[in-house]
């Protein structure tokens, strides 16, 4: 297990780093990023991603499920003197009548998800006129796209593939490895709710949003601040063939709207 999967607040101050630097250029390409407009993140987490938008005079809101998570969310804004708004809830049963927003950020909760066409129609709900989602998470497919990473057993945490087992395999290996229940009905609830480019964009369409951008990244963004490594996107004709592309990519990013 990594050290962010502890420290909470090492992980709030990376999530902002990779925004400012990634994030928030690769949003403004689609949608201007600027003071007064409305921000609101699904599975927030403990904010790190809300802090940069925060810091431009953008009204932020975060979302999460855990309450544990929207604590340290409030406790962590409070110490870099930001403002923001943090709702402990199921975004499922959210309730914020007439409330809308100019961008919305799903970062990396989708593959948590089992009923992902109700999230989808969810998040649209709450988007303004020409407002943009953007959505990133990794392809199943690739590497590390179990979240095997949650591991404490340091061999295991570095094992890239072992999701792509044939479940009665992966099991026996995590268990064989030490994990506790807790870690192993987690790993199995990813490979339930498991999610690739293909699956996506289906998704995506039959909800009535609108694939404005697609980037698919060889090395995520966010392993700049966590490994060191520069981010490489993943270039055609690979990102173009279908399956081969998910084993390659480590992270998707997305920029949706309401079709017209």
């Amino acid at each position: 297990m990594q050290e962010r999967h502890n420290n909470r607040k090492l992980y709030f101050h990376e999530l902002a780093e990779t925004c400012t630097n990634y994030f928030i250029p690769y949003i403004s390409r689609w949608h201007e990023v600027k003071a007064g407009m409305r921000v609101m993140e699904i599975g927030c987490g403990e904010g790190g991603n809300l802090l940069p938008f925060a810091r431009l005079g953008c009204n932020v809101t975060g979302v999460d499920i855990a309450s544990c998570r929207i604590e340290e969310a409030r406790r962590f804004f409070t110490a870099e003197q930001a403002r923001g708004k943090f709702i402990a809830q199921d975004i499922f049963k959210l309730q914020e009548p007439g409330q809308q927003y100019d961008i919305i950020i799903c970062h990396d909760v989708l593959e948590h998800i089992g009923n992902k066409g109700l999230l989808l129609r969810r998040i649209a709900g709450f988007l303004s006129q020409g407002g943009i989602i953007f959505m990133s998470f990794p392809a199943w497919q690739m590497p590390f796209g179990g979240h095997q990473q949650i591991c404490r057993n340091r061999i295991l945490s570095h094992l890239p593939f072992i999701h792509l087992l044939p479940e009665v395999m992966y099991r026996a290996l995590i268990r064989l490895a030490g994990e506790d229940e807790a870690c192993l009905g987690e790993l199995l609830s990813i490979r339930r709710t498991r999610i690739t480019v293909e699956a996506f964009e289906r998704l995506a369409k039959r909800k009535g949003l609108t694939v404005r951008d697609r980037t698919l990244y060889l090395v995520n963004p966010h392993y700049k601040v966590k490994f060191g490594l520069k981010p490489r996107q993943l270039r055609r004709p690979v990102s173009g063939i279908p399956y081969l592309r998910d084993v390659l990519c480590s992270s998707c990013f997305y920029i949706l709207s309401r079709r017209e």
